[in-house]
């Protein structure tokens, strides 16, 4: 048997198994393999492959979808990795990272507070996530800045593309939701139920169970949650408001 955990997590309504299961059908139909879907450690996902072409399988779901890092001594300065946002506004000096390092224990990588104000300006972290809409289990692309094997820290920065995406986000005058706990197909149920279809301008899946929902000019995101909360049982919303 070979196992892989991909970078992503399963976690709220748990639905992202079901759609995970259609992926790998969907790659793996005609081969000769069985596996099964099971959620590790911190909510990771692992895919376990078995019978005659497990090792052809499991490189084709690494190319498909990516492996986490495992652990500590393979995380290179420099590399890029996506990860998940965890344990937001516990701490005042930054924003902690889940990327996947799970030996020889698990451990978060940090945003510290002097690069996200170098980025964002002289705001607290709080003022931050609470502006930005960051909700824990949010996907983001993130690079290396430096690693202390001694003291086991990772210091991370954002990567440029995404970083430059999510100032767009920030910059263009459409009220945002991110939806984080199930998957984007039990959203859009949700929004044709409530009759909001019409208020949203684009739906971008950001990761298995993360959604991020632009919506049109003039509509304001605390009113779509309050609508769509109660057809979302398992979800986490996080809103930029203009």
């Amino acid at each position: 048997m070979i196992e892989v955990v991909v970078p992503e997590k399963v976690y709220g309504d748990r639905s992202g198994f079901l759609k995970l299961d259609k992926k790998l059908k969907a790659l793996l139909g005609d081969l000769e393999v069985e596996w099964k879907l099971s959620a590790t450690l911190k909510n990771w996902v692992k895919v376990s492959l078995s019978e005659e072409d497990e090792e052809v399988s499991a490189n084709l779901v690494r190319e498909e979808f990516g492996e986490i890092p495992y652990s500590l001594r393979s995380i290179k300065e420099g590399e890029v990795y996506v990860g998940r946002f965890i344990d937001l506004g516990k701490v005042g000096y930054g924003a902690y990272v889940d990327i996947g390092i799970l030996r020889p224990r698990p451990k978060d990588a940090l945003l510290p507070l002097y690069y996200l104000k170098s980025v964002f300006g002289e705001k607290p972290v709080r003022q931050m996530i609470r502006e930005f809409g960051w909700v824990d289990n949010l996907p983001v692309k993130v690079r290396v800045a430096r690693v202390e094997f001694g003291a086991r820290e990772v210091d991370l920065t954002f990567e440029e593309s995404w970083l430059e995406r999510f100032r767009g986000w920030l910059e263009d005058g459409h009220d945002k939701i991110f939806v984080v706990g199930t998957i984007s197909e039990n959203v859009e149920k949700a929004l044709v139920k409530t009759g909001h279809g019409r208020d949203v301008k684009r739906l971008e899946e950001l990761g298995l169970m993360e959604t991020l929902l632009v919506l049109k000019k003039g509509t304001q995101a605390p009113g779509i949650i309050k609508e769509i909360g109660p057809h979302l049982k398992g979800a986490v919303f996080g809103a930029i408001k203009f």
